[in-house]
């Protein structure tokens, strides 16, 4: 039969040759997350895990005697009690940035996207430009701005929107403000990626179909820039929420945010299980919200 048919057995050491060289290519791309995997564990999960520990430890210790693991579960409600109106604060200018911020980044994405022509990647260079600049050169430039003898609150007296010894530093105005100006990029740029997709005969076939504007961008441009807005707001919001820089140079000690609270129990009143289970507590929270918000967005592709 092997004579008639020019076929003969293949060779053992060939098969085996091939399921060797099959196996190396399903393990090649599990190679190639360990360098990416052994970074989230070392510098991710380890100092998380570190984390949770510190926020159980006996809080009548110190830094200099050490601390005690009494797994102190009431270091939780305790933390609550003591900076839940920097709590609340914290996510209300964060949710109010973030409107600001979506009402001056989403025409702005959209204006590079669809209108900018030629002009579309200097204006994203525009965007992006000051985050080559440092954070906190960035806020305290803001400071300089804002403050009383600037030529901002100068103009407001002038026009009248700001009496004689009105002020924005040092108000909630500020640090909104500051918020709104440093994560602004973080929801244009992934709310340009979604509308530069968007394939502008179907905003025409709208109008053939005597859809109004309005009308189009409710039904048509919003839902297919979903994932765009989704993800901008979350890199948006995420950061705002836990910012400190801004509500330390811009605001003053009514409008501390968690993340003032935090910083001064590490740093300042030497509290590091109060900082901790405020930093756990600020995470849960965090992710609570991200998986309603994403569920009720009605879409799974975040850009």
């Amino acid at each position: 039969m092997t004579l008639l048919t020019g076929v003969g057995p293949r060779p053992v050491d060939a098969k085996g040759g091939g399921a060797e060289r099959r196996d190396r290519r399903r393990a090649l791309p599990y190679l190639l997350l360990l360098p990416g995997a052994a970074w989230l564990f070392l510098f991710f999960v380890v100092p998380t895990i570190q984390l949770g520990a510190t926020s159980l430890y006996d809080p009548s210790g110190s830094v200099t005697a050490g601390y005690a693991m009494t797994w102190e579960f009431s270091n939780y409600p305790d933390a609550i009690e003591y900076a839940w109106p920097q709590i609340v604060r914290s996510f209300g200018y964060a949710a109010i940035a973030t409107v600001i911020g979506i009402v001056i980044g989403y025409p702005l994405a959209y204006a590079i996207a669809q209108k900018a022509g030629r002009w579309k990647n200097v204006l994203l260079v525009c965007v992006v430009a000051p985050m080559f600049t440092s954070f906190l050169v960035r806020t305290l430039a803001w400071k300089t701005i804002l403050s009383d003898n600037g030529w901002l609150v100068g103009f407001l007296r002038d026009i009248g929107l700001l009496g004689d010894d009105g002020r924005l530093l040092a108000t909630p105005a500020a640090v909104i403000l500051g918020l709104t100006y440093n994560f602004l990029p973080f929801l244009v740029l992934p709310l340009y990626a979604s509308l530069e997709r968007l394939d502008y005969r179907l905003l025409e076939a709208a109008g053939d179909l005597y859809a109004s504007p309005t009308r189009t961008f409710v039904k048509v441009t919003l839902p297919l820039s979903m994932p765009g807005l989704v993800a901008g707001t979350l890199l948006f919001f995420i950061p705002a929420v836990g910012d400190y820089i801004n509500a330390a140079l811009l605001g003053n000690t009514n409008t501390n945010m968690v993340g003032n609270v935090v910083n001064s129990a590490f740093l300042s009143r030497q509290e590091p299980p109060q900082g901790a289970a405020l930093s756990f507590l600020l995470m849960a929270i965090i992710l609570v919200i991200v998986f309603t918000y994403v569920r009720r967005s009605g879409t799974d592709e975040v850009v």
